[in-house]
């Protein structure tokens, strides 16, 4: 139900934003009519423009409404609404702002649409198809052994879960890299060529790698913080296996 929750949050701003193009297209529709023949013209392509975009887009948001509510696709609309959410995250963020919430708090409900879309996509791959990645703040932050160029330089002292990490990933099979930035991840996906990474970062971070990945599938795990942010963080090790398990072929 709390998950639910989050995701309500983006939907209902997407909304917002929304209604707000509609009352900019209905502002300009206005002030044309008055105008020069030429500029009347001009505002009347402008105008079917937009309403073709708030069609696209209000069929984009009944399937995520629907993914939500009922857990099931709009299969013709699967595509659109994927476009739609990330078209339209520039927008929530700043509705949210005038609104006064919490950017990280958006982002976290924009993650769980992602999550729920991928989820419904029942994608399945090999374990060599799928990489771990993991932000460099999970590391112990006074550990001398560095594992963003090799992660088996870590010695599993169990002081942070990069040692839990590597036994996963040994385990399942998939790869497993710890990267200090998105330039690093880009770089590591793009060496790697992954078909789905399962992708473990704050908020900000997440959010930014979801839009620079596509199209490839990611599922995004938002750390944990107990010490401030970019400082020995954690993971939930036990939605990092879950989330293994859903994405490997038996």
């Amino acid at each position: 139900m709390k998950s639910h929750g989050r995701k309500r949050l983006f939907l209902g701003l997407v909304l917002i934003s929304l209604v707000l193009v509609a009352g900019a297209v209905a502002t300009t529709w206005y002030f044309i009519r008055s105008g020069a023949p030429v500029g009347r013209w001009l505002g009347i392509i402008l105008i079917i423009l937009s309403i073709a975009f708030l069609i696209y887009a209000l069929g984009g948001i009944s399937s995520l409404t629907v993914s939500l509510i009922s857990g099931h696709n709009i299969a013709f609309l699967s595509r659109g609404r994927e476009r739609v959410a990330f078209a339209l995250l520039p927008l929530a963020l700043r509705v949210g702002d005038w609104l006064g919430l919490d950017k990280d708090r958006i982002r976290a409900s924009f993650i769980e649409v992602n999550n729920q879309l991928v989820s419904q996509g029942q994608v399945k791959v090999r374990p060599d198809e799928l990489l771990i990645l993991a932000p460099v703040c999970l590391q112990e932050a006074n550990c001398s052994r560095k594992v963003t160029h090799d992660i088996r330089n870590c010695r599993r002292c169990g002081q942070c879960p990069v040692g839990d990490l590597l036994g996963l990933a040994q385990r399942y099979g998939v790869h497993l890299a710890v990267a200090t930035g998105g330039t690093k991840a880009r770089q590591l996906i793009k060496e790697l060529q992954p078909q789905v990474v399962v992708a473990i970062a704050c908020e900000r971070d997440l959010v930014s790698g979801l839009q620079d990945s596509r199209p490839i599938v990611v599922k995004g795990i938002t750390n944990q913080r107990p010490h401030g942010p970019c400082f020995n963080t954690q993971v939930d090790l036990a939605e990092v296996e879950a989330t293994l398990e859903s994405f490997l072929v038996p």
